[in-house]
């Protein structure tokens, strides 16, 4: 069935988006969690409608595209998130919060799919190209710092991002160490239950020879 994203969804879309997916999942998931909503007519022409009207705002020509590009190439878009102590954050910073961010702040409007990124989980600073133009590229910074604080330094973030992915990798081996072990020991029953002991099988031996 077809639904509207109400929110940017990983491996899906963008908020705003139609999208064709199984009735199950968008009944059972993406509708009871406000992700989604179903794609009326009405609603696919209104969405429609708003696009035209945001487009307005984009480019038309190179020279105007140029000028747009210098000012995302001056900026630094900040982004205040929960972060945990290792720089992983409880939620993320999509293209369309960047797009939506850009015209908040800068009034600088840009179609979210025109933003060359993935959707950034971990505090740092980044770089994203934007799609401005017709050979008109721009260089977008963004920092994405936890609420209140600075962010540390690049070296500092290396070592939180080397920490985590050490601590992910010991993670992955425990458990795989403990699924190995299970299975030997469920293979080891197995095969308890399957041979008979030595006293029982000496047994059927002697009852055979004596009938």
């Amino acid at each position: 069935m077809d639904v509207i994203l109400k929110q940017d969804v990983d491996a899906l879309g963008l908020r705003g988006e139609v999208v064709n997916v199984a009735r199950g999942y968008a009944r059972n998931f993406l509708l009871p969690r406000g992700l989604a909503e179903v794609a009326t007519p009405a609603l696919v022409r209104e969405l429609a409608k708003r696009d035209s009207q945001r487009a307005r705002h984009e480019a038309k020509t190179v020279d105007e595209a140029r000028r747009i590009a210098e000012r995302l190439e001056a900026i630094e878009l900040r982004f205040d998130v929960n972060a945990g102590p290792s720089g992983s954050l409880f939620g993320s910073v999509t293209a369309t919060n960047v797009a939506d961010r850009l015209w908040e702040k800068e009034k600088i409007r840009v179609d979210r799919r025109k933003l060359e990124m993935t959707t950034i989980k971990r505090i740092g600073r980044y770089t994203v190209p934007v799609d401005v133009f017709q050979d008109v590229t721009a260089e977008l910074k963004l920092a994405v710092a936890p609420a209140g604080h600075e962010l540390p330094a690049e070296e500092e973030l290396a070592a939180l991002e080397a920490a985590e992915e050490q601590a992910a990798a010991a993670a992955a081996a425990e458990a795989e160490e403990s699924a190995r072990a299970a299975a030997a020991a469920e293979a080891e029953a197995v095969a308890e239950e399957v041979t008979p002991a030595a006293g029982d099988e000496a047994g059927g031996q002697a009852e055979d020879t004596a009938s």
